[in-house]
């Protein structure tokens, strides 16, 4: 879709250019802009229009590709998401979902439950672009979900009568094992990296079980050395490029944490050390008030601390774990500890007390110790 700025008796109108059976046909919107002194908001206009007749659902028919209206969707949906659910979005659509619709060659009319399931399937088996298998079943899940928005808004513009992915066959989840560990194990990784930058970062992950956009996040309003309290309220996260937000992933996740006497001394030392390093860079210092980055004040990248945290692991011949199983560790200690599976789930952060329990409860061994004894004292001396 293109278009242009014409003036006509002192005034902005914006043509349009728009095709109808083919044929090429030019229209014309009186923007009520004066020429003099608003060129650039007739500009905006512009391109405002230009985006609402591309995006525009009645323009789409039944016979639409459907892959072109999973694009419409993504452009629709874009205003309606925060920045890094988008990502997540169109990384999957762009990647996996268009691809395989549009390869095929299936319309929005030709949408039904067996080519839905057609896709599930195959997605399943051998949907890996490296070539080594199919996507695990929570992949799976994200998949439909784009599918199932984008033809839940293709009922709701009249372009279909049901959605018909509400009745495909998903694979069934395998128990995800988490990997975590000891406290001996801890103890062992942080002195093979006392000495290097990421150790404090590292220590922090852990000592609070925080997710990686979490101890990315952490700003200096967050830390309260005079109450002896940290508080999770800010998050940096990425799909395809990183995303500050003011926020946390869910209500639950905004949560405070007692200073520890390890916490507050790495607290202690990064401000320090962020004010020596202030002075040293001078004008080139980069300005933030992130507690965690680069000596010259440069936040840290999500990507880099994950690759950094692996490459440490293997350079120090440590088990392998991922970053985000430092967060696990710290579960596992809890619960090793007799803390239960409640206390753990608002230390963590969880929404669901379900989702620590699917994670965690196979670790609550000392409690079911307990009522194993309990249990057997109970049915001792019946035989």
């Amino acid at each position: 879709m293109t278009g242009s700025l014409q003036e006509k008796n002192g005034k902005f109108y914006m043509v349009i250019n728009t095709k109808k059976n083919g044929k090429r046909k030019m229209k014309w919107i009186a923007t009520g802009l004066p020429v003099k002194g608003n060129k650039r908001k007739a500009e905006q206009m512009l391109r405002e229009t230009l985006q609402a007749y591309e995006t525009k659902p009645k323009s789409a028919t039944p016979d639409i590709p459907f892959s072109d209206y999973i694009r419409i969707w993504l452009n629709n949906v874009r205003r309606r998401v925060d920045e890094v659910t988008y990502q997540g979005y169109e990384v999957l659509a762009l990647r996996h979902v268009i691809p395989w619709f549009e390869e095929k060659g299936i319309n929005l009319a030709d949408i039904t439950v067996e080519v839905l399931q057609e896709y599930v399937d195959e997605k399943s088996t051998n949907g890996r672009r490296d070539g080594k298998g199919g996507l695990s079943p929570r992949s799976i899940r994200l998949h439909k979900n784009i599918v199932y928005q984008t033809l839940t808004e293709a009922v709701k513009n009249g372009l279909l009568p049901t959605n018909p992915c509400q009745y495909v066959e998903l694979p069934k989840g395998v128990r995800y094992e988490s990997h975590y560990y000891t406290a001996k194990q801890l103890n062992e990784l942080f002195e093979a990296i006392r000495d290097e930058p990421l150790c404090p970062l590292l220590k922090i992950t852990a000592i609070y079980g925080l997710r990686r956009s979490e101890v990315l996040g952490l700003q200096w309003d967050s830390i309260d050395f005079d109450v002896g309290m940290v508080t999770i309220r800010h998050t940096v996260s990425k799909v395809t490029k990183a995303v500050a937000k003011d926020k946390t992933k869910n209500a639950s996740s905004y949560r405070s944490f007692p200073l520890t006497e390890e916490a507050r001394r790495i607290f202690q030392e990064a401000k320090a050390k962020e004010q020596e390093n202030r002075r040293l860079f001078g004008r080139q210092y980069q300005e933030n008030n992130y507690v965690f980055k680069w000596d010259n004040g440069k936040p840290y990248l999500p990507d880099y601390i994950t690759a950094k945290f692996s490459s440490l692991l293997k350079q120090h011949d440590l088990p392998h774990i991922r970053l985000h199983e430092l967060r696990h560790s710290c579960a596992s200690l809890l619960i090793n500890e007799g803390f239960g599976l409640k206390d753990v789930q608002e230390w963590m952060g969880h929404a669901d007390i379900k989702m620590t329990a699917n994670i965690y409860g196979h670790l609550d061994v000392a409690r079911k110790q307990t009522m194993a004894e309990k249990l057997s004292g109970s049915l001792s001396g019946m035989c």
